[in-house]
């Protein structure tokens, strides 16, 4: 418990920081910081709608966020996961409008679940073999991956196969039995939330209550030790980026199902990027992946309503965000430093007597 509690004071501390520095920010500029906070805390929060939609923006995160963490978890930078993220939207909505005839919980499943398989194929098999026996780093392999996937979106949409008649690159609307109903009537928040509640609770069960996710963690610490230990790192490295690009899939999914509903030439909104920040400032917990991904949906949901109220531009958002995520660097690579001294004091010693 209490390492759990030392882990959120660096996301916390960070936050603080970060409101503080776009306060001045606005003092600068001759902007009230009270006024701008409240109007993009109003934004976020100040009515069921407003927080609906909040929620609503928070689920691609949440589950994108999940992705990344896992993959970090086990010692890997998934920075494809925007990637992973249209391939399980692509996948998902191509069995949402070409399958008719299925009940709604068989044509949500079938289409979620193809979602899923799809984007965790994506990053396991190219980025996640190459890693494992030739080592090609997967910084550079899942980011490729993720340009071939929006490049393959824009073929199939394009007068592609999945382009709907006319003149507008978009594919067909999904079936009335493959969408996510709403939990709150008139906003986009559908039962993807529950999903991606859902879906913390498995990671956070994997990771810390079974073997699998002992393996995964102790390949991420230490990838040698665990190859002395017995386990098959190799196989464990492409496990890890498969149920990351699964998770990243089931975003996709999700979103497309639930707010979309078809599939627009460049729809997204960067959620795969921005999923990298969310499991940073979460420190890869599965838990803190939600409040993280919370923070970030309001930051965007409310910087419009700051900037309509204030006058504030809503891109200072991008900048807290910014400051948060070298916040979080800053603190990660202390840390590295401060490991690598204290090894270095410790064997000098014992080398010396």
């Amino acid at each position: 418990m209490q390492k759990t509690l030392e882990g959120l004071v660096t996301p916390f501390v960070a936050i603080v920081i970060a409101l503080l520095i776009g306060a001045g920010v606005m003092l600068v500029t001759s902007h009230n910081p009270l006024t701008a906070y409240g109007a993009l805390f109003s934004g976020a929060f100040g009515s069921t709608i407003n927080v609906s939609n909040t929620l609503a923006n928070a689920i691609p995160l949440i589950l994108s966020g999940l992705g990344v963490a896992i993959a970090f978890k086990a010692g890997l930078f998934n920075i494809g996961a925007e990637g992973q993220y249209w391939i399980g939207s692509m996948a998902a909505v191509w069995i949402g409008y070409s399958v008719p005839g299925l009940s709604p919980i068989l044509h949500v499943s079938l289409s979620i679940v193809v979602g899923m398989l799809a984007a965790g194929l994506w990053a396991g098999i190219i980025p996640g073999l190459a890693k494992a026996f030739v080592g090609a780093h997967e910084v550079i392999t899942t980011m490729m991956m993720s340009y071939i996937a929006i490049f393959l979106s824009h073929y199939m949409l394009e007068n592609g196969p999945m382009m709907q008649p006319g003149f507008t690159p978009q594919s067909p609307v999904i079936l009335p039995s493959a969408m996510l109903g709403k939990l709150v009537e008139r906003t986009q928040l559908s039962w993807g939330l529950v999903i991606a509640l859902a879906a913390c609770f498995i990671i956070y069960w994997l990771l810390y209550k079974t073997t699998l996710g002992y393996r995964l963690r102790m390949v991420g610490l230490n990838a040698r030790a665990a190859k002395y230990a017995g386990i098959n790192v190799p196989l464990h490295l492409v496990l890890a980026l498969f149920i990351s690009g699964m998770l990243a899939g089931l975003a996709g999914a999700v979103q497309m199902l639930g707010v979309q509903h078809r599939l627009y030439d460049s729809f997204s909104s960067g959620y795969g990027f921005t999923a990298i920040v969310v499991a940073l400032l979460a420190n890869n917990n599965p838990f803190g992946v939600i409040l993280a991904s919370v923070f970030f949906a309001a930051l965007s949901t409310g910087g419009q309503s700051m900037q309509l109220v204030s006058g504030v531009p809503a891109h200072l958002t991008d900048v807290i965000s910014g400051i948060i995520i070298f916040l979080v660097a800053t603190k990660n690579i202390v840390q590295m430093v401060q490991k690598r001294w204290r090894k270095r004091h410790t064997i000098a010693p014992v080398k010396e007597a």
